[in-house]
């Protein structure tokens, strides 16, 4: 008797909390503890959650939403500075490693035309896979990890005419097959069309409607009306839903609602992405797997080996480097969901038999699952292959024991690098204090780190991350989390380990200010409260009232909250530390790729182009240059750290990037 729907769900979802809790314990990725649960748990295995035609749209829907956001950090400007790169070695790695296949199809008895469709059906990689891994190593905008994006980007257009070719093939080679194979490239041509004009023209203006509205669950709503919507017209057209919904967020990528979006879709993508992984698990047919074990592993190592050599050979002129280059190749060798769709449809169709297509879709899904050990293990893989010691510590090493020799000097801690965080980080940097921060949002270390922030991902409530901050050493401890209970649990952790330590904490009003005081707060900054003073002060001052009065009337109101804050606080001009306040700088960083518009170009050509933001450093070769001069000149590869409002950081990228 099939179980119910609803035993499934609980044993899938206790499944997946087990195996991620482990996986996160061991250190591993969690695309492979949904791998293993999707293997487990599949058809093909213990049968206890059928892969159903709902699970196939939620997985894909996970790659939908995983591709929307990372249109939202490839705006326009920047695909238009990476073109000699996404068409250029796309195109090279497509038709070079489906070539070499189809070769290799033909010499095991395949006609030329159905070695071709299984060419092109190797040719291709996982992009929600490399995606997900290489966005969680922070390696996205390392050089391999740019060139392996450009390659993923146009497998995603080439995936179009391979589709067409199977489907004429079922056909028939008679006009309709060609001529539906053409209409089917037009209607692809079109749909990218449409999405972009779309972009371009209504998305702006829906969202600003939206914004006004102030209801959080009409802009989550809009959020979904637009991925979706996009992802619908791509499939119409037959191509990867995925690219429409890419697309689309590179369109929003330029409005100043980026972030905003990016928060609202973040949930439903990990949870969907997950249940993709679990998809591609129950893929793997095990039984066949064993029973066919020399085939599936020629075909695996073939798949491996010579997509990592014919990637790393066409991505050679791209970079100078073939220690880069090979790890390129070794991030796009693995197979993909579309290589899984062709192979799956040539075989349903009869053009290609049975015992040369079930090895080859096995190797190309355990290729998948193999994955995450490939991927992480890139560099250590392309310096064994090139018998290379390489430096004696990564990046991240460096960065951390930069980091760690920072803690056992005198400095600040931040507890929290949202927006008040990072304003506070730049006032001590300019000021000369030193600071390590701490935070949980991993899209915003990335960032931080790759700035040459001191930044830690932790939780600032444990004890053993604040004693890994320095907390023994440090002068001082800011609070920054606008929730006054999670501020209470980082006090109790700060007061256990140093009763002595001065904390200030930032809360939204006062009235709290007795729970925070208790809890071990020096001083606590309410915003509204501060607000509201800003507003008397000047009220008073419109009213002709003496400065010195204001001033002095200001502090009596302070000193009945405050102790130390009554002595130093002394302007009533100050403006309250609020997110949602028009002055809402932030900090970007810009990674800028080969053909960029400010490549050979100085900060003053920059500035000169109406930019109107903080330079506050260049990043080059790991190296951070802070307060760069207006002369100097920008190479390919700099990382720049801007700082200002939203809107005019997304001006100063697209100048940077394009002009």
């Amino acid at each position: 008797m099939p179980m119910q729907p609803l035993s499934q769900v609980l044993i899938l979802l206790a499944a997946a909390v087990l195996l991620v809790t482990v996986a996160r314990r061991l250190g591993l990725p969690t695309a492979i503890a949904y791998l293993l649960v999707g293997l487990g748990l599949g058809p093909h295995a213990l049968a206890v959650v059928d892969s159903t035609a709902t699970t196939a749209l939620l997985a894909e829907l996970g790659v939908v939403f995983l591709l929307f956001t990372l249109g939202l950090e490839f705006a326009l400007p920047r695909l238009i500075a990476m073109r000699r790169e996404v068409f250029g070695l796309g195109s090279a790695q497509v038709a070079a490693t489906a070539a070499v296949f189809a070769v290799l199809a033909r010499l095991g008895g395949i006609a030329w035309p159905a070695a071709i469709v299984v060419g092109g059906a190797l040719a291709m990689s996982s992009t929600a896979i490399l995606l997900h891994q290489l966005t969680e190593r922070a390696e996205l905008n390392r050089t391999h990890g740019r060139l392996a994006f450009s390659m993923l980007l146009f497998q995603d257009l080439a995936f179009v005419p391979f589709l067409a070719l199977a489907s004429a093939l079922t056909a028939g080679p008679d006009r309709a097959g060609i001529r539906a194979s053409l209409e089917a490239v037009a209607g692809g041509v079109l749909a990218i069309g449409g999405v972009l004009a779309a972009g371009r023209w209504l998305l702006r203006p829906l969202f600003r409607e939206m914004a006004h509205s102030r209801l959080r669950e009409l802009f989550t709503l809009a959020v979904l009306l637009v991925v979706l919507a996009a992802a619908w017209i791509s499939s119409l057209a037959r191509l990867s839903p995925g690219l429409g919904a890419f697309l689309a967020g590179m369109m929003l990528a330029e409005t100043e609602y980026r972030h905003q979006i990016e928060s609202v879709i973040r949930p439903f993508r990990d949870i969907l992405l997950g249940l993709f992984f679990v998809s591609v698990g129950m893929l793997l047919n095990v039984q066949l797997l064993a029973g066919e074990l020399g085939a599936v592993l020629y075909w695996l190592a073939a798949i491996v080996i010579l997509k990592t050599a014919i990637a790393a050979l066409v991505a050679r002129p791209f970079t100078g480097s073939r220690f880069k280059a090979l790890r390129t190749g070794i991030v796009i060798s693995i197979g993909g969901e579309f290589g899984v769709a062709l192979g799956t449809l040539a075989l349903a169709t009869g053009l290609i038999p049975v015992n040369f297509g079930q090895p080859l879709l096995v190797a190309i899904v355990l290729s998948m699952v193999l994955s995450p050990l490939l991927l992480n293990n890139n560099k250590r893989i392309a310096r064994l292959l090139l018998w290379e010691s390489g430096p004696p510590h990564t990046a991240f090493e460096r960065e951390s024991a930069a980091t760690g020799e920072i803690g056992r000097r005198d400095h600040v801690i931040l507890c929290g690098f949202g927006r008040v965080g990072q304003n506070v980080a730049r006032v001590l940097e300019s000021q000369g204090f030193e600071y390590i921060a701490l935070d949980l949002d991993p899209a915003r270390i990335a960032a931080a780190r790759q700035a040459g922030d001191p930044v830690i991902f932790g939780d600032s409530a444990d004890e053993q991350i604040l004693v890994k901050a320095g907390l023994e050493t440090a002068t001082a401890v800011v609070i920054s989390f606008s929730n006054p209970a999670i501020s209470v649990g980082i006090l109790r952790s700060i007061r256990r380990l140093r009763p002595d330590v001065p904390v200030l904490v930032r809360t939204q009003d006062d009235a709290r200010i007795k729970e925070l005081q208790e809890a071990g707060a020096t001083d606590v900054v309410p915003e509204a409260f501060e607000a509201s003073l800003m507003l008397v002060s000047h009220v008073l001052i419109l009213l002709h009232v003496p400065v010195s009065r204001v001033v002095r009337t200001m502090g009596d109101i302070r000193s009945h909250r405050y102790s130390v804050l009554r002595n130093i606080i002394r302007r009533g001009d100050a403006r309250p530390l609020d997110e949602s306040h028009e002055y809402r700088e932030e900090i970007k960083s810009v990674v800028v790729p080969p053909g960029a518009w400010a490549v050979g170009r100085t900060l003053r050509d920059v500035r000169g182009r109406g930019v109107g933001v903080t330079f506050t450093g260049i990043r080059r070769q790991g190296i951070l240059g802070r307060e760069p001069g207006g002369d100097t000149v920008l190479r390919d590869g700099d990382v720049v750290v801007l700082y200002g409002q939203p809107e005019e950081l997304e001006r100063a990228e697209s100048v940077l990037l394009a002009g």
